[in-house]
């Protein structure tokens, strides 16, 4: 595809896909992940998405999400009219799951009321008399299922037939062979229904006949031939790296495609973890071949940091300093460039990101601002290329695994983009910078050596500053500092529950941290999950 300056743009749209309408399910992120893992192509939508933007779509199959309303209800979302007749005419199937199954019902002269009782949870669910739909093939006759819905279908439309029900209700899967439609009550995405992946890959693979060959080599060798188009034989793009696996991905398949031409920055904000600039460095010039220049900015950024204790003047702190130094960067580079300039940039956002743009939600509160630096100034007119837009982290990783990027890079722990500064519950000093950087280093050291840390999604050290602990060393007493370790499991960082460490392994994290860092004399672990807490503290 072709955009009006004539460069090839990064076009998606016709890769067949299963398209999603989201409803504002808590859970709908998690039915694209699951089709992503058959390798079939899937993405996110609004489910008030008009028939014009669905219709150049290359559909295969469209599932419908669950979600908080009540179909009955004034002001309750609903697919809009023209969207049945492109699918009918198209001859695309439609699984509607819980709101999405109730949906069908209701737009198709079927009956949905309150439940007398509420279903959530795990259930039992059995086929219908006779039954032989193809979504359950491979099923028992009763299987559990995991519910979460208040209303229920009390009658089914014209053509479908009940294919399971519950004790509690005796529609919980529905099916029209001849409008290819089938409906849901339970969540099958979700890891408590242990049949949950066979229905979907039922639907997916053998419904909808999608093509399972969305693989990541193949993505990487897409995303190389199309940004070589997009930004032509002589222009450069310019871009962030922190050494996560996010920027190193982006940064390394940047590279593949236009070499010296990608400019990555590293910004060492004096807020990093042990070693981490020279690192980086080493990791991302001398074994990824990227382009990277380093900038010193601890003292510039620790000095705007003195004094400061709210979290959230940290972030735009270290945010706004950030820009500052990106922008006067940028322009260094320019100059040296110059008559080329660097008209593109590169940024490593996440499906997850784009999500929170498309999907179907209401108003919620801001519990902080975003872990990572926010907008640049419109003054830089940079164009955006963002080549992981489509990809969940588990899909990032696979993506580097496939790029040949070492096994240590693309499993590291995120790391927020304020760093330690959100780590430390208090000033940011170089001295509290100093006690942290070596607590954490110890505490990862031995995650890794006992072979605890790929089982883990994050782990890290908080340091409680304001809070002073008395200790006995030697034949003297101390009052030092309390610091906190945090380890957390969790697939998509959205829930987490905390790590359940062995205690030898605390016992030697504690002993070390005790003896070997100056400053701290009491150490605890946080074993309390996502909700009701955050993972980072700060």
């Amino acid at each position: 595809m072709e955009g009006q300056d004539g460069t090839r743009q990064l076009d998606h749209k016709s890769r067949p896909q299963v398209a999603i309408l989201d409803f504002g399910s808590q859970y709908t992120h998690l039915i694209a992940r699951r089709v992503r893992e058959m390798n079939v192509y899937s993405e996110l939508h609004d489910c008030l998405i008009t028939p014009g933007e669905l219709s150049n779509i290359n559909l295969v199959g469209v599932i419908l999400s669950g979600g908080p309303n009540s179909v009955y209800e004034d002001g309750a979302p609903h697919v809009d009219a023209g969207i049945w007749k492109i699918l009918k005419d198209k001859g695309v199937p439609v699984l509607g799951i819980c709101y999405g199954m109730q949906e069908l019902a209701h737009v198709f002269g079927g009956s949905v009321a309150p439940c007398d009782r509420r279903e959530y949870g795990k259930a039992s669910a059995r086929r219908s008399s006779g039954c032989t739909s193809k979504l359950f093939d491979g099923l028992p006759e009763e299987f559990d299922v995991w519910m979460s819905h208040g209303d229920k279908l009390t009658s089914v439309p014209s053509g479908f037939r009940a294919v399971a029900g519950t004790s509690n209700a005796s529609y919980v899967a529905i099916e029209n062979l001849e409008s290819r439609m089938w409906g849901l009550q339970f969540h099958p995405e979700v890891t408590h229904s242990p049949y949950g992946p066979i229905v979907l890959k039922n639907f997916v693979v053998g419904i909808c006949g999608a093509r399972q060959d969305w693989v990541m080599t193949d993505y990487a060798n897409d995303f190389i031939e199309e940004v070589r188009a997009k930004v032509g034989p002589t222009d450069h793009v310019i871009g962030a790296v922190s050494g996560g696996v996010d920027s190193t991905v982006a940064a390394v398949l940047m590279t593949r495609a236009i070499g010296d031409r990608f400019h990555a920055i590293l910004v060492d904000n004096g807020c990093l973890r042990k070693d981490e600039a020279n690192q980086v460095l080493h990791r991302m010039k001398d074994d990824c071949g990227v382009n990277l220049r380093c900038v010193s900015a601890s003292s510039r950024f620790l000095d705007l940091l003195a004094g400061v204790t709210d979290p959230e003047t940290k972030r735009k702190i270290i945010g706004g300093t950030f820009i500052e130094i990106f922008q006067e960067e940028a322009t260094k580079i320019e100059e040296e460039i110059y008559p080329a300039r660097c008209e593109w940039l590169l940024q490593g956002t996440l499906y997850p990101d784009v999500i929170e743009s498309v999907s179907h939600k209401g108003p919620s509160a801001t519990i902080k601002t975003h872990h990572n630096v926010g907008g640049l100034p419109d003054t830089m007119k940079l164009k955006l290329i963002e080549p992981l837009r489509e990809l969940f982290k588990d899909e990032v990783r696979e993506l580097g695994m496939a790029l040949g990027i070492d096994e240590a890079s693309v499993w590291r722990h995120p790391f927020p983009g304020p760093g330690l500064a959100i780590r430390i519950m208090g000033e940011v000093t170089p001295e509290n910078v100093r006690m942290l950087q070596e607590a954490d280093a110890i505490v990862i050291d031995e995650l890794v050596t006992s072979g605890h840390y790929r089982k883990i999604g994050q782990a890290f050290v908080v340091l409680l500053p304001t809070v002073k602990s008395v200790g006995v060393m030697g034949d003297g007493r101390t009052y030092e500092n309390v610091a906190v370790v945090r380890c957390v499991e969790t697939t998509d960082y959205m829930t987490a529950n905390f790590y359940e460490l062995p205690y030898a392994i605390l016992g030697n994290m504690s002993s070390r941290v005790i003896n070997e860092v100056r400053g701290i004399n009491r150490l605890c672990y946080d074993i309390s999950s996502k909700p009701p807490a955050t993972i980072e503290w700060e």
